[in-house]
């Protein structure tokens, strides 16, 4: 088949690798435009532009894919008999999703109906799911709510960070994918149970914040769920102290407020949580400073117990 492929980010790459080493023809690929980044504030493509350009393959970056008028003449002049769409980071209009002869499908990270929306993969770690899985459905002009084609479990490890296990799903759905184009015309569609649905809302900076009256399980999740972006924080003598990595730690019975650390040792700092629990933070970020281990910042930073996060 002739698809264009809608992505952006390193997660949809798995899948349009699997596209372009397959028998179908990749004839088009649409990414978000490119975006300043880095310290030196230049223009960088995403992930898929970069690797689309690699091999060859004709790119397309509209603004605003709804209100471009030029959107559909583009996709039309190339004849497309399926739009595949992963982690695009717009919401395609009906013109659009309809244009192709098997109009569009979407390969989304969760097993819908649940977590529907934008970030599937952390909000899936945040509720403390064991498992969550990839879905094919095809689009319509709601939200992920479209008849379900294909569906994989995957469990979700006990220390996995949100990077980690979206690069595993982005895997699995590459594979889902091809597999379920194999099939088209001999699956039947599913209707999803929209009794069922939940919704994975875009996470905000200020979702990074640590309330260290959840237990040390929660805070835990919190960092492994917003690793990269936002990144879980807390505040330290009035500035932003990112936390990157830690493990929840035994019920502690010393007294004391929630935030406050409880001791120092060469592997973090033990920090009292709800419950009461501790939480060892072990690798940290100060504001405008670099990722070091967090041993190292309270040396740096005359870090004493008795002193507190907030």
């Amino acid at each position: 088949m002739r698809i264009v492929f809608f992505g952006s980010p390193a997660s949809a790459l798995p899948s349009l690798r699997t596209l372009v080493a397959s028998d179908h023809e990749v004839v088009l690929v649409v990414s978000q435009p490119d975006r300043v980044a880095g310290r030196g504030r230049r223009e960088t493509p995403c992930a898929v532009k970069a690797f689309a350009l690699e091999r060859g393959l004709p790119v397309f970056q509209p603004e605003k894919i709804r209100t471009d008028p030029a959107a559909v003449e583009r996709l039309r002049a190339v004849r497309p008999d399926l739009n595949v769409v992963v982690a695009f980071g717009q919401i395609l209009p009906a013109p659009v999703i309809y244009l192709p002869p098997h109009h569009s499908l979407n390969v989304h990270f969760s097993l819908l109906p649940r977590y529907r929306g934008a970030s599937p993969v952390q909000w899936a770690i945040l509720n403390g799911e064991t498992a969550t899985g990839v879905t094919i459905f095809e689009l319509d002009e709601k939200m992920d709510e479209g008849p379900i084609l294909a569906r994989r479990e995957v469990p979700i490890g006990p220390a996995e960070k949100s990077f980690e296990l979206e690069a595993r799903l982005a895997a699995v759905g590459a594979d889902l994918l091809l597999e379920t184009l194999g099939g088209l015309g001999r699956i039947r569609p599913r209707p999803q149970d929209h009794a069922q649905a939940s919704l994975a809302r875009k996470l905000k900076k200020e979702d990074g914040r640590i309330d260290w009256n959840q237990d040390a399980a929660a805070v835990d999740r919190r960092v492994r769920a917003l690793a990269g972006w936002p990144s879980a924080f807390a505040m330290f003598k009035g500035k932003r102290l990112i936390i990157h990595d830690g493990r929840p730690l035994a019920t502690t019975t010393a007294p004391g407020a929630a935030g406050e650390i409880l001791a120092l040792s060469d592997e973090g700092i033990a920090v009292r949580c709800g419950g009461p629990t501790c939480y060892l933070a072990r690798r940290v970020q100060p504001e405008n400073g670099r990722e070091m281990d967090a041993a190292a910042f309270a040396r740096g930073h005359r870090v004493a117990a008795g002193a507190a996060f907030v």
